[in-house]
Formats: structure tokens, C-alpha cells, sequence
């Protein structure tokens, strides 16, 4: 495990989450930020955990088999950190998708973030708790017609959904940012999923290549999806106090997960206390310290099966301190 001190900033109201997209046919516009990273001294401890399994929102179901869902592209994840609470220098990987915060047909309304526990407005997004996932994506059919995301009008109108050289053409993605937007697809489509637009030349049909996409062979396609555990995962857990940090409020970002991440506890006074999430940045916790004020911190780490991360390894329990 190391940690780092990532260059993102604590604000208010949205805690960190990215600005609302304004998609034409599946484009959004954004400006691509630069991070900063400086060393953070981590020492470990090693402690024998017993299972705790604690209770996420409630939301669709996982998908076990592929869903079939609309899809758009958008540039990058906002600033200045994504909806799960990382930046793009943390990721293993830059090919990665955003989920439907909401589940609400013909209802545009923003709700509050984090939507209520059990609320069956959750979307696939899970209030942050799919953050970190791996899903596998499958290349769908091509529209023919318009396919822009209108309110009032059916996908794919004055068209038809067709096979081409693209379908059945995969690539692992990481699950890093949310769609709330007001439009058909972040609120008619619950398998909705928002690809970033670097990843749409990278999938590969039968070992090679499939080639490019856009522009001409995109028109928000369907696309087939599931969540997996992480390919060929090696290495540990990843840790970062985000800047602005203080011992009052140890916000800290979570990455290079083996199968997601659904809790973080913190060892203090005595016992394992859960740590609460930023807002519904489901890679960013809030961590406490092992005394009121103090800077030393431990903490564990649930996965989406609410397994502690590391526990077949005599259950790693992670500890650094707070500089800010």
C-alpha cells in the first residue's frame, strides 16, 4: 500500500463532484486538469479482522450477465477530481466510464446527493458505491437514426438498430464518475453507460484492434456491460490524503482496488468505527484519527462483497500519518 497527498481541494455544497455534462450526440466539453503529487510517509500494521458486513444503498441490481445500454462519450473526468473522488494521475488505467446517479423516467429533478438509503430513485451509480468497479464492456448495435438524448423523444428515432464490424469488439473499464444530467440517457436508461472518449479506439474484436469509432461509427451505440473483478490484479491498495486535508477532516482518496470498494473503517478509541463517505465520492472517506486531533490513522477496507481487502493475508489493517 503507499499514499500519496493528491492536489485536489475540498469544497463545498457538490464536495468535489463533477460539473453537469451538456452532451450533443454523446459529446460533452471539459478541460483536462494537471495533478500534483507529493510522497506521504506510510507505515503497516497487521491486525486479525473479523467480518463485519455493513449495508450499502439500496439501487438496481448488479448486472451478473451483460445489460444492454444506451451509450455516450465525454471528455474526462471533471475537476477538480472525478465523481468518485480520484484524479486521473491515480488510475491504473484511463479507460473509464460514468453510471446513472439517478433512476427516474421523465423526472428531470436534481435530488440531493447522497440520495436516501433503500430511495428506489438509486441508480446503477449506487450513491457512489459502485466507484472502482471494473465492468467489462461489449460493442452493441449502431443507430441508424437520431440518437441524441432528447427528453421527449424515443432512442434511435426515424432509424433502426443495426450489426457491424464493431459488435462483440470488449474492453475492461473502470467505473470513475457519474451521470446526473437532466437527459433521456442518465434518466430513461437505467444501463445507461458514459465512456471516456480516449477508450473508444482501444476495444479489441477477436485479439486485434477494432479501430476507431468515432466519428462515424459511434451515434451513442448499445452496448453490453457487467461488473468484474479487476484483470490480473497485482500490487495494493492505494491511499491519498487529498489536499486541503486537515487533522479535523482527514479526507482521503482509495484506488487500485482488486473488487471495488464499499467501506472504510478507522481505528479509534479502542474499536473499528466506519468512516463516512465525501459526499457520495465513493473512493473518498473521511478517516478518523486514533485520538481526537492526532495524526496517526488506521484503517481497513471492505470490498463490493463486503470482504476486507488484504484479509486473506491475515487481514492488513493499513496505518499512516495525517501531515497536513
Amino acid at each position: 500500500m503507499t499514499a500519496d497527498r493528491y492536489a485536489s481541494v475540498r469544497s463545498s455544497g457538490s464536495m468535489g463532484r463533477s460539473a453537469p455534462r451538456h452532451r450533443v450526440d454523446g459529446e460533452s466539453r471539459f478541460r483536462k486538469q494537471r495533478w500534483r503529487t507529493a510522497p506521504l510517509a506510510v507505515a503497516f500494521t497487521v491486525a486479525l479482522v473479523p467480518l463485519i458486513r455493513g449495508a450499502s444503498a439500496e439501487a438496481l441490481p448488479d448486472p451478473v450477465e451483460p445489460v444492454t445500454g444506451n451509450a455516450t462519450h465525454f471528455f474526462g473526468l471533471g475537476g477538480p477530481y472525478g465523481g468518485c473522488g480520484a484524479t486521473e494521475s491515480q488510475l491504473e488505467t484511463l479507460d473509464y466510464i460514468a453510471l446513472n446517479v439517478y433512476d427516474t423516467p421523465g423526472d428531470w429533478v436534481y435530488y440531493e446527493r447522497p440520495l436516501p438509503e433503500g430511495d428506489p430513485q438509486i441508480g446503477m451509480w449506487n450513491n457512489g458505491h459502485s466507484c472502482g468497479h471494473w465492468v467489462q464492456v461489449t460493442i452493441g448495435d449502431y443507430c441508424t437514426g437520431t440518437n441524441d438524448g432528447d427528453r421527449n423523444q424515443p432512442f434511435c428515432r426515424n432509424g433502426e438498430w443495426v450489426a457491424n464490424t464493431f459488435n462483440g469488439a470488449t474492453l475492461n473499464m473502470l467505473v470513475e464518475d457519474s451521470c446526473g444530467d437532466d437527459n433521456a440517457w442518465c434518466r430513461n436508461d437505467p444501463y445507461h453507460i458514459d465512456l471516456h472518449d480516449q477508450s473508444l479506439d482501444k476495444f479489441v474484436k477477436n485479439g486485434k484492434p477494432a479501430g476507431n469509432m468515432l466519428p462515424d461509427h459511434w451515434n451513442n451505440r448499445h452496448v453490453g456491460w457487467k461488473f468484474i473483478p479487476a484483470p490480473d490484479y497485482s500490487g495494493d491498495i492505494k491511499i491519498g490524503f487529498m489536499q486541503g486535508a486537515e487533522t479535523w477532516w482527514a479526507a482521503a482518496s482509495f484506488s487500485h482496488l482488486a473488487n471495488g470498494i464499499h467501506g472504510v473503517e478507522s481505528w479509534s478509541g479502542g474499536r473499528w468505527v466506519d468512516s463516512t463517505m465525501n459526499a457520495d465520492m465513493g473512493q473518498s472517506f473521511i478517516l478518523t484519527p486514533y485520538e481526537p486531533g492526532g495524526t496517526r490513522i488506521s484503517v481497513r477496507v471492505r470490498d463490493v462483497d463486503d470482504q476486507y481487502v488484504n484479509e486473506a493475508a491475515d487481514g492488513k489493517a493499513m496505518t499512516m500519518r495525517n501531515e497536513a
